[in-house]
């Protein structure tokens, strides 16, 4: 449903191309524009200022990205790059202006989508002092949902956006796995107990078995 209503702001639009390994925006740029992702996959990150990476989210075909420095007009907090072959539109404030005017019902979905991003950024703050297993099981609930229940991330991603080593990601998953609380599978999660991981995430307990 999302895809097919973010698809409107493509209408009259040709995507600009961008290969695998092409950077999309920059983190501390102006953010001019906000962009629909069309087609392909991208990643995006902020550097510290001792050049280490931190990946925050993994955009999939139908994504938006860069839209909360677009909204609150200050430079960029994180880069993107695209990690397929994308297809993006690129969208300006008069086009949105225009796009609202056109398709007023995007406006709450526009604003609640702002505020999945900005709980994302929020997310990742809180989650740095965390123990491993919490980090990761908060990253899995961050992370979209397929029509399948799958979550698309492989375990060098998941490590990528908790910060920790790809080895500790496939033990984790592993304890995860055992408690029943996800499957794994060829570069796809499922999760098969969201209730228990949002409480061990949260409270890191556990969920008090049925008697």
């Amino acid at each position: 449903m999302t895809v097919n209503l973010w698809a409107l702001l493509a209408e009259g639009r040709f995507p600009h191309l961008y290969p695998a390994g092409q950077i999309i925006y920059l983190q501390g740029t102006q953010a001019d524009h906000f962009y629909y992702l069309s087609a392909g996959s991208a990643r995006s990150f902020i550097t510290s200022e001792q050049g280490e990476e931190r990946v925050l989210t993994v955009h999939r075909t139908g994504d938006l990205m860069g839209e909360a420095s677009f909204f609150d007009e200050c430079p960029r907090v994180s880069s993107a790059v695209a990690v397929t072959d994308c297809q993006i539109i690129s969208i300006d404030r008069n086009q949105l202006n225009a796009i609202f005017a056109q398709h007023p019902e995007l406006a709450l979905p526009m604003l609640q989508y702002l505020a999945r991003t900005v709980r994302l950024l929020s997310g990742h703050v809180d989650s740095a002092f965390l123990p491993a297993e919490r980090r990761i099981a908060r990253q899995l609930l961050a992370f979209p949902q397929q029509d399948d229940g799958s979550i698309l991330c492989t375990h060098e991603e998941l490590g990528q956006a908790v910060g920790i080593s790809r080895v500790t990601v496939s033990r984790v998953l592993a304890g995860l796995a055992q408690r029943g609380w996800l499957r794994t599978s060829y570069g796809k999660l499922f999760l098969l107990d969201t209730s228990a991981l949002k409480n061990f995430s949260d409270n890191g307990q556990e969920k008090a078995a049925p008697v």
